[in-house]
């Protein structure tokens, strides 16, 4: 399908979003950032990386291989969250209060795992204006599904080769990612999926001096990641990469589980976040390690509130949303919808909502309930 350029969609596509009220004071206390919670949440998840990366090392060190396949399975599984989860919120500029701590854990996060913040800052801005809105919005093309194939479920749970990130920013498989990556330092797109070329190419002609820094950064990982290479050719630890640069491709199950809820099966073309993205209750060690979006629909309903307070927000506004979902639930929900969805293509889940739900608001909404925090690249805002 051909769309029209994203300028003409930001100078077209408006969309009202309903948003659910609160009073402006319990928006305004959840709004705040805090440095306190953010070295709890990003210097958590790196001190937590660092201890699992320790053991890799240890039982490597000792020779003691089951050990160590377990060691890197439990690093790969907590490291799978550097890559789009910690960027993502980092990127929003919302976990710390000090500005420069947000940007300085956005690289560091983004360095180790591969990531490419400037893309994704302006795909990203796009998809949070225009949820699910093709025009605007091609970070999430539907129809996604739950990918259930052996192969690719045996390389999440072991060693991700081989695996494609599809039509999102998701994370594909070490020769995908290294492939992609080279061919970006030199200015070119090289997804094998066509949307994601499409979309790529598409923000690159919108946003040409992103697409410089976007460049930039791919020869940095090449020379950040191919240097580890080099240092434990030289010195003989080839444990090094496997620890801060191959650890990415290891254990990707979670990620994947987590995230895919997240708008699989949904509603497009519609101004409420409650038919669009959904929402789950997971356990507090889950919730820490997926940067508690887990509460998806309230992030996208309010991007600018830090993660750590989306849950008091959900508590807020719970009367006026949808039932949040299970894992399992969720997953449960995805794949019924899939099957039907092979015999009806055009068939969409309808999120039902609670009796007491509204869908106009009784006040106008103030500029703030609409930031998305400091995600916007400048030529976005």
């Amino acid at each position: 399908m051909t769309y029209p350029p994203l300028s003409q969609a930001r100078d077209t596509l408006n969309v009202q979003w309903y948003r659910s009220p609160m009073p402006p004071e319990v928006f305004r206390a959840l709004s705040q950032r805090s440095d306190l919670k953010g070295w709890k949440q990003a210097g958590g998840h790196l001190a937590l990386f660092a201890a699992t990366g320790s053991l890799v090392w240890l039982f490597w060190g000792q020779g003691q291989w089951a050990a160590f396949a377990l060691a890197l399975f439990l690093h790969g599984t907590v490291g799978s969250f550097f890559s789009g989860t910690a960027p993502h919120e980092l990127g929003h500029g919302t976990v710390f209060r000090t500005k420069a701590l947000n940007k300085i854990f956005l690289y560091v996060f983004s360095l180790l795992s591969w990531w490419n913040p400037f893309d994704y800052a302006a795909s990203h801005t796009y998809h949070h204006r225009f949820t699910l809105h093709p025009e605007g919005d091609r970070e999430n093309l539907l129809p996604l599904h739950p990918n259930t194939d052996k192969l690719f479920l045996l390389q999440l749970f072991t060693i991700n080769l081989l695996t494609q990130p599809g039509r999102t920013f998701g994370k594909g498989g070490l020769i995908s990612t290294l492939r992609e990556t080279i061919l970006h330092a030199f200015g070119r797109v090289g997804s094998t999926d066509i949307a994601s070329n499409e979309w790529l190419e598409s923000l690159h002609k919108d946003q040409p001096d992103q697409h410089r820094k976007a460049v930039q950064w791919s020869r940095l990982l090449l020379v950040f990641h191919g240097g580890l290479c080099v240092l434990a050719w030289v010195t003989g630890l080839w444990i090094l990469p496997i620890v801060l640069s191959l650890f990415n491709f290891v254990g990707n199950w979670l990620g994947y589980f987590l995230g895919l809820p997240q708008h699989c099966g949904l509603r497009e073309n519609v101004p409420d976040f409650r038919k669009t993205v959904r929402s789950m209750r997971l356990h507090p060690a889950l919730e820490f390690l997926y940067w508690h979006m887990n509460w998806h629909t309230e992030h996208h309903m309010y991007a600018g509130v830090p993660c750590y307070n989306l849950k008091q927000l959900h508590q807020a506004v719970k009367d006026d949303m949808p039932q949040p979902r299970s894992l399992t639930g969720a997953w449960r929900e995805m794949l019924e919808i899939w099957e039907r969805q092979k015999h009806e293509p055009s068939y969409q889940f309808d999120t039902p909502l609670p009796a007491t739900a509204q869908t106009q608001r009784t006040r106008a909404a103030v500029a703030e309930e609409a930031s998305i925090g400091d995600l916007a690249p400048e030529g976005l805002r």
